[in-house]
């Protein structure tokens, strides 16, 4: 489990494929002196598991599955990515809880800047934005953001100078596929009421949510 709150960008050492998956190699840039095999890390948004360290290289394998649902197998040497440990007990909840289970890969439309801050507005697949609602929690590439404007195949984030700095989405540019994992609350929820008006698709609303005592 994860928060959103990405603490370092990290450089792609390199991405080795395979017939059934990969092997990615970072270098952490010794950020990280206390890592051990088996630990958790998010990586772009993507939940994976330590295999070796070498030094400050770390490397992960991924499954075919992963390269197939995420962004990770379009990854180049040199390219920087976002990286986040696990949550521990006690830690602060600066973001929102995040699983490192990508949903889907959305793409940038467009980004644009007004005054101290970026609008980036993201398309994806309806059935993806349909559990989303506005002022709610998403994450892309990992980053814990604040949605609005959410249309039938698009949403968009207002983003800060800070986030712009220190992570993948102050380079990201439109045409570029980004990592989007749905509010785990809003994943339920929709699937709660989707039980609840059978045999029809259900849409996450603010008059449902007030119907089924959720606000």
């Amino acid at each position: 489990m994860f928060t959103g709150i990405i603490e370092h960008l990290v450089v792609v050492n390199k991405l080795s494929t395979s017939p059934h998956g990969a092997e990615l190699f970072l270098d952490l840039g010794g950020f990280y002196d206390n890592l051990v095999i088996g630990e958790s890390i998010s990586v772009n948004g993507v939940c994976l598991t330590v295999k070796t360290i070498h030094g400050n290289v770390v490397s992960f394998d991924v499954s075919g599955e992963t390269l197939k649902k995420t962004t990770i197998g379009s990854l180049r040497s040199r390219e920087m990515v976002n990286i986040e440990r696990a949550l521990r007990i006690g830690d602060r909840l600066g973001g929102h809880f995040v699983t490192g289970h990508v949903d889907s890969i959305g793409t940038i439309k467009e980004k644009k800047h007004i005054a101290e801050q970026c609008l980036i507005t993201f398309s994806t697949d309806k059935r993806f934005t349909g559990m989303l609602i506005e002022k709610g929690s998403v994450a892309i590439d990992g980053i814990s953001l604040t949605n609005f404007e959410v249309k039938e195949i698009a949403f968009s984030v207002a983003i800060i100078p800070h986030t712009l700095a220190s992570t993948t989405l102050g380079y990201k540019k439109p045409g570029d596929n980004v990592n989007i994992e749905i509010d785990m609350m809003g994943k339920w929820i929709n699937k709660l009421l989707e039980n609840n008006f059978t045999g029809k698709k259900s849409v996450l609303t603010m008059d449902k949510l007030i119907e089924q005592g959720f606000a």
